[in-house]
């Protein structure tokens, strides 16, 4: 798998956020194929850090279902994985630099 494919988007909430202060780990939206050797190496390459550790989570597909004027519409968000990864102390990824 290329580099490029493993990192899709970074993960901007308030829990998020917290751990970047407190603890230095960063959560990025990857490919569901990837591995945690293949997410190392992205983050390394791709924001110029050391990374100590890497915990992956699968979210599983929820059901949805909406109100409109044609009744009840039903579906299915997709599953996705998620990667929380830890650098090294001193090291910092500026994620809003793009914004």
């Amino acid at each position: 798998m290329k580099l490029s494919e493993v990192l899709l988007k970074p993960v901007l909430t308030e829990k998020a956020n917290a751990q970047q202060d407190k603890l230095r780990r960063y959560a990025f939206k990857v490919a569901k194929k990837a591995n945690k050797l293949e997410i190392k190496k992205a983050v390394e390459t791709f924001y110029g850090v050391s990374v100590t550790n890497v915990n992956t989570v699968v979210s599983p597909g929820k059901n949805k279902s909406r109100y409109t004027k044609a009744g009840v519409i039903s579906g299915r968000k997709p599953s996705y994985k998620k990667a929380y990864v830890t650098v090294a102390e001193g090291d910092t990824i500026d994620l809003y630099s793009n914004i």
